[in-house]
């Protein structure tokens, strides 16, 4: 028998190995072709029945197995619906007859084995792993917005129970090999390869018959069934808590439930069809699609450079000098020490710089504390900050951050102190997250190796750095700061100069989009709580007061003393006007200073501000509902919109860096698969025909003009 995507050996000795290897790929998939060899290998393993001791399931990858074609799946219309439930019923009838022909079957695992890759793991007796801490396995599925299908809900149920495989079903939570083995998943790890294979055909001779748990007699679910006390309790909130934390927005952890649950209550071969029909609906919506554009293609073109430009050889620092030990330097700091990167933080005092040192210890010790890091590590990683006043501590620097507060005067007199200590070819970077690079590095005595880096807060949180390329940047600064941001474990996006650049210009319609309403009347409460409902992480109001209102009423001052300077006038919008009252005129500068938005008491939670119903609310008597749905539109829409015109204006050049700059900057919801993605999804006439609906009734923050439509069209079709 021929396949086309693995190797097929039956042995003197009655083993037979299956070894996965897809031609011309550095990962194995779950392509056509591969279904069709799963078929094929079911009738070969029967077919040799007689003569087979054992099967050893292996790999000539440095993964085991990648998983599904995710290309594939973007191409699925509700159409297809029909012919895909029956082609993955196929490679589940393969993997049933693989599994229960009574033969060991044990999978010889090297490497990564994630989603569909696990599941096939999962299609063996027993499974041994490289015990490498690095690998990881699991059922990530959920994270792009779909779910396991190929047997792996109906069999994690049964491994773990209902309640225990929720974590990594659900969420996607993935496990090492060692996790695994105390799960009760994998039955060994071995530390080199011919360790595994020994090991692997100890069990096919000590279990010459095997078969699944699931099919011996008086099986039993771990942690009990359905209708145990403590199996009834936990799912009747379940529902409930889903509901909390997705807020009905992702089908796909919706659908793991249901085929949980469903499946719990049937035999095996129910539950898995079960699986499949809500596989079928979940990968041809499309909240499927978003989040694979995003999560996969948009993440791997981030990783792989498409935004670096030129092809020098990657760069990483030794040593990296930080300016401001404030809270987004101390985090600077702590990326760097936690990646192995030597660091000199640097502040007006000792003092000072040693509070921002200890940040780190902070951090650090939590992770001590619950085991993620040894004492020793903590030690390590401290050693790597420096804490000092004195400016000559920079010298030899490759890379100097400067991360002081959004002050022109006070940026341009430590660059013009600090850049003189670089190496001869380092790089200065400015943390900034509205000021033009391209102004501060006028005092930069090398402005083709100035670039802006901005870093998010909290630093050790935020996977994002937008990076900021001035008029006289070059191509190989660009090139070493992307270098740098993925040496320290941050996702990078590049943009082109501008006020605000792309993520803090976005973010600034979102906030302030807000704060309009709130001046139209609207009830706070309502604005607030449709934010989250879309998807949003926090409300506009609460996001402000987080950011502080005294700061955007500084962004504001300064913008119009720069319009002024240009000899323009800046007209402030209306949520902005209101933003400066609540500073200006009420003196609520935002929740560090206790009272913004929202009222801080030191003995109770937070909670919007009487004083919002009273200067602001204006009778209200919509339908609740369609209020939320319209308030939803608007906020998710002025983002989409502004995002159009920072592609137009070229402050963004790609789609992968719009789309994950949006989610993991702005909070831009996760099933939309990013700004730019959210229009396309809506569909492009129809955004368009919404938004001349907006702009009529709210003003031109929602106008799109030809040329941002142009620009929406092109990027479509590339």
């Amino acid at each position: 028998m021929t396949f086309s995507n693995l190797r097929y050996q039956l042995a003197d000795d009655g083993i037979a190995t299956v070894c996965f290897d897809e031609p011309g790929s550095a990962l194995n998939t779950m392509k056509p072709e591969w279904y069709a060899d799963m078929v094929a290998l079911a009738d070969q393993l029967h077919e040799d029945a007689d003569k087979l001791k054992g099967v050893l399931s292996t790999s000539a990858k440095k993964t085991f197995f990648a998983g599904a074609d995710l290309k594939g799946v973007l191409t699925l219309k509700a159409s297809d619906a029909k012919a895909s439930f029956e082609s993955i019923e196929g490679l589940k009838r393969a993997f049933r007859r693989i599994e229960t022909l009574g033969k060991p079957v044990v999978a010889v695992i090297e490497g990564a084995a994630l989603g569909g890759g696990w599941e096939l793991a999962l299609v063996a007796h027993a499974r041994f792993v490289l015990n490498n801490p690095k690998i990881p396995l699991g059922l990530p599925e959920v994270t792009l917005g779909l779910i396991p299908g190929a047997t792996g809900i109906t069999k994690m149920t049964r491994l773990l129970g209902v309640m225990a495989a929720q974590p990594y079903l659900m969420e996607g939570k993935l496990f090492s090999p060692q996790q695994a083995l105390e799960l009760g998943l994998v039955h060994g790890v071995a530390d080199s390869t011919a360790q595994l294979h020994a090991m692997a055909r100890e069990f096919i001779a000590a279990h010459p018959q095997s078969a699944q748990p699931w099919d011996a007699k008086g099986y039993k679910m771990p942690g009990g069934g359905l209708s145990s006390p403590a199996m009834a309790n936990g799912l009747a909130v379940a529902p409930a808590m889903l509901f909390n934390k997705a807020h009905g927005l992702y089908p796909a952890a919706q659908a793991i439930l249901e085929a949980m649950v469903e499946g719990a209550q049937v035999d095996f071969d129910t539950a898995t069809r079960i699986e499949t029909r809500k596989l079928v609906r979940v990968m041809t919506g499309q909240t499927a699609k978003n989040m694979i554009t995003a999560f996969f293609f948009n993440t791997t073109a981030i990783k792989s450079g498409k935004s670096r430009p030129g092809n020098a050889p990657v760069w990483k620092p030794a040593r990296v000098g930080i300016l401001g030990a404030g809270m987004m330097g101390a985090g600077i700091a702590y990326a760097n020490a936690i990646r192995g990167i030597h660091c000199v933080l640097k502040d007006v005092s000792l003092d000072k710089a040693q509070q921002g040192r200890d940040y780190t210890h902070k951090l650090t010790s939590k992770q001590v504390n619950s085991g993620r890091m040894q004492a020793a590590q903590q030690l390590k990683t401290m050693a790597l900050i420096q804490a000092t006043d004195n400016t000559a501590d920079l010298k030899g620097c490759d890379l100097i951050i400067e991360a002081v507060f959004e002050n022109r005067a006070l940026k341009a007199q430590v660059t013009q102190e600090a850049e003189a200590m670089l190496a001869a070819d380092g790089v200065f970077a400015t943390n900034t997250s509205t000021l033009p690079v391209s102004g501060l590095a006028k005092v930069s005595a090398r402005p083709a190796h100035f670039v802006g880096l901005h870093f998010f807060s909290p630093v050790d949180k935020m996977k994002l750095v937008e990076i900021i390329r001035g008029e006289q940047t070059s191509d190989d600064t660009l090139a070493r700061a992307y270098d740098y941001v993925l040496a320290i474990g941050k996702t990078p996006i590049v943009v082109n100069d501008s006020r605000g650049f792309f993520t803090s210009r976005v973010f600034g319609t979102y906030v302030m989009e807000g704060s309009a309403m709130l001046a139209e009347g609207i009830p706070a409460p309502l604005i607030e709580h449709a934010a989250v409902m879309a998807g949003m992480p926090v409300g506009p109001l609460e996001v402000l007061d987080a950011t502080a209102l005294s700061l955007s009423v500084q962004v504001l001052d300064q913008t119009r003393a720069d319009y002024a300077a240009e000899g323009r006038t800046y007209e402030a919008g209306s949520g902005q006007l209101l933003v400066e009252r609540m500073v200006k005129e009420f003196k609520r500068n935002g929740r560090a200073a206790g009272a913004g938005y929202y009222d801080y008491p030191a003995d109770g939670p937070k909670r919007l501000w009487p004083g919002l119903k009273t200067h602001f609310q204006k009778p209200f008597d919509a339908d609740p509902l369609q209020a939320q749905d319209a308030i939803k539109q608007r906020l998710l829409y002025r983002q989409a919109v502004e995002t159009a015109r920072c592609l137009q204006e070229r402050v963004l050049t790609s789609s992968h860096d719009a789309n994950i700059g949006s989610i993991f900057a702005i909070g831009f919801p996760a099933w939309t698969g990013g700004a730019l993605q959210f229009v396309y999804s809506e569909g492009l006439d129809h955004f368009m025909a919404n938004c001349a609906a907006l702009a009529s009734k709210h003003g031109p923050g929602f106008a799109l003009t030809p040329e941002v439509i142009q620009t929406l069209r092109d990027y479509q079709v590339a």
